[in-house]
């Protein structure tokens, strides 16, 4: 495991009701959302699918945004533990450029299939904010970058543009409107690969490859 980083810090306490409810109402919220779409999520559906009264799903999420924030905090943990813990070269043992590559791919991948999920997180009438979960990426590549050894000028900076050229693009895809012609939403169900691909061939012009 990479040490270095820490993703989250100690869960706080949850009584056992508490946590067991929180966990039906995510599942609930995942076998809604598959079923019928992000958009027809409803905080009364959701307390009827799950069996459990409104006022809990109130008390739990606090809004309609707040049950999505917390569907993306689940999956960004799972994503972080992925990166700290799987196997290469996503995860620790491999050469830092090549876990740079993965890593890219996959944080592309992720955001962009996790998109309906993203937008339905937003509140309303709130500032448009970044993927859910702490600041993961920059010290993530800012290690690479350290464990490379490419002889780069300042570091801290390179991570920081290289997280923004990594996060900007999906941001810019979910805030959006969703493309009208089947032959863009075609198109678009290609970013991961396009964007997966600029991000290698960026990584590998670093590295002088």
């Amino acid at each position: 495991m990479d040490s270095s980083l820490v993703p989250f810090g100690n869960p706080p306490t949850e009584r056992a009701d508490a946590a067991r409810n929180r966990e039906v109402l995510l599942c609930t919220a995942r076998a809604m959302i598959a079923e019928l779409g992000a958009d027809r999520v409803t905080m009364d559906g959701l307390a009827e699918r799950a069996g459990l009264g409104k006022g809990t799903v109130f008390r739990r999420f606090g809004t309609r945004a707040g049950i999505f924030r917390a569907l993306l905090d689940a999956e960004e943990q799972r994503f972080q533990c992925q990166v700290l813990s799987g196997p290469p070269p996503l995860g620790p043992g491999g050469n830092p450029v090549d876990r740079l590559i993965a890593y890219g791919r996959a944080r592309t991948a992720f955001l962009l299939a996790r998109h309906d999920i993203a937008r339905a997180a937003f509140e309303r009438k709130g500032p448009v904010q970044p993927a859910a979960g702490p600041d993961f990426s920059r010290p993530h590549i800012r290690m690479l970058l350290g464990q490379a050894a490419l002889g780069l000028p300042d570091p801290d900076t390179l991570a920081l543009q290289l997280t923004s050229a990594l996060e900007g693009p999906p941001l810019l895809f979910l805030t959006g409107e969703p493309p009208a012609d089947p032959a863009e939403r075609c198109y678009s169900g290609d970013l991961p690969t396009l964007l997966g691909d600029s991000w290698q061939a960026l990584v590998e012009r670093l590295a002088r490859r």
